[in-house]
């Protein structure tokens, strides 16, 4: 079947191979001379065949952001994980179940009641279960802000009594807002540096820190010293979006996931053409509206996937998307007849991969090679 073929389902979830596996050797080949491991973020992907193009071995290693993920793919194998998202106590009973099952996991926190849970889970079942205390060096989002020793060594005591301390580990993730060489090398020097000294805390204070784990796809891709840490994570380098384009860290030629739709009519009066993919297809992720290029909701290509001049996807329902030119380019609409494919390149690799069951995979042209299955929930 092709991506032609009129009985192939729109909207329809396309992976470039070639593009994926230059995507993986790319930063695979950038730390392989550092006395680091890449740690794979495996949550954009959420199907084994890629994670295992990505993962140097069959066991990882690799990250998660779901317990989900964490079943699915350690009992496939890949039992070498970490899940990278702050515990919720009510999940510790099957984290620790995962562990009976041989599955290496290993857990963040960043607070005292989390930790309290942690010890109390490893009293129960009479076993550690490592655990990273996440750090905030640059006000993102979650952690224990950085320089707040106190707060570092109230957690960390907690776990390291209870045989649960594994180390540090944090997300850039304000990298995401920048769009400079420059300034990400200085962002990706500041999450390294920040998070070094905080496992410093920790070392003084007699806690051996195993894992000192820092990432993001645009700072592992600046950065330029890894000294101090132990391993470095990132996830949507794999396939890269609209977003990862403006910040700069890869070009559109790059990208290798889109969603192939149909031309479905027209509304020529407001220069719309519309197509069978809508908010549910292609999410409604808005992060390049502040870039230097705005995306709108995705970049609109031809069937063979190259850029079609300045035309995107302006406005999206449930299940239509309205293609038309950016506004203010003065480009001219393309004539599209109904039936035309289209492949639309993402904003967010993640949250639109997330809409689908499935990834149609093509190689050099338009047949589809593979099919490759997705899974999804908590």
């Amino acid at each position: 079947m092709q991506l032609t073929d009129p009985d192939l389902v729109t909207p329809s979830l396309v992976v470039d191979r070639k593009r994926l596996a230059d995507n993986a050797e790319r930063l695979r080949r950038r730390f392989s001379d550092h006395p680091v491991k890449l740690r794979t973020h495996l949550k954009t992907v959420k199907a084994l065949e890629p994670a295992h193009m990505a993962m140097p071995s069959e066991r990882g290693p690799a990250a998660v952001s779901t317990l989900r993920e964490a079943e699915v793919f350690g009992r496939a194998g890949v039992t070498d994980l970490m899940y990278a998202v702050g515990i919720a106590p009510q999940k510790l009973e099957r984290v620790v179940a995962l562990r009976y099952e041989g599955i290496d996991l290993k857990i963040i926190a960043d607070n005292s009641a989390a930790a309290d849970a942690i010890g109390a889970a490893a009293r129960r079942h009479g076993t550690g279960i490592p655990t990273l205390i996440e750090l905030d060096v640059d006000g993102h989002r979650s952690g224990v802000a950085h320089g707040d020793a106190d707060a570092l060594l109230e957690v960390a005591r907690t776990l390291y009594e209870n045989d649960c301390l594994e180390g540090v580990m944090t997300h850039a993730g304000e990298s995401y807002a920048l769009s400079d060489s420059r300034s990400l090398a200085k962002a990706a020097e500041e999450e390294r540096r920040g998070t070094v000294s905080m496992a410093g805390i920790l070392e003084e204070a007699g806690m051996r820190c195993a894992t000192v784990s820092i990432g993001s796809t645009p700072t592992a891709f600046s950065l330029a010293d890894t000294a101090g840490i132990t391993e470095i994570r990132a996830g949507v380098y794999l396939f890269f979006d609209l977003c990862q384009a403006g910040i700069g860290v890869c070009g559109i030629e790059d990208i290798a996931l889109s969603v192939l739709a149909t031309v479905i009519g027209h509304q020529r009066d407001k220069g719309w053409t519309i197509i069978d993919a809508g908010w549910m297809a292609l999410s409604t992720d808005r992060s390049t509206k502040d870039q230097a290029v705005d995306q709108y909701l995705g970049l609109v290509c031809d069937v063979d996937g190259m850029p079609i001049d300045d035309l995107v996807v302006v406005r999206a329902n449930q299940e239509h998307g309205i293609v038309a030119t950016r506004p203010g380019s003065g480009a001219t609409m393309a004539e599209l007849p109904v039936g035309t494919r289209l492949r639309i390149l993402p904003n967010h690799a993640c949250a639109t991969a997330a809409q689908h069951e499935r990834y149609s995979v093509v190689d050099d042209g338009l047949e589809i090679a593979a099919t490759w299955e997705r899974f999804g929930g908590w």
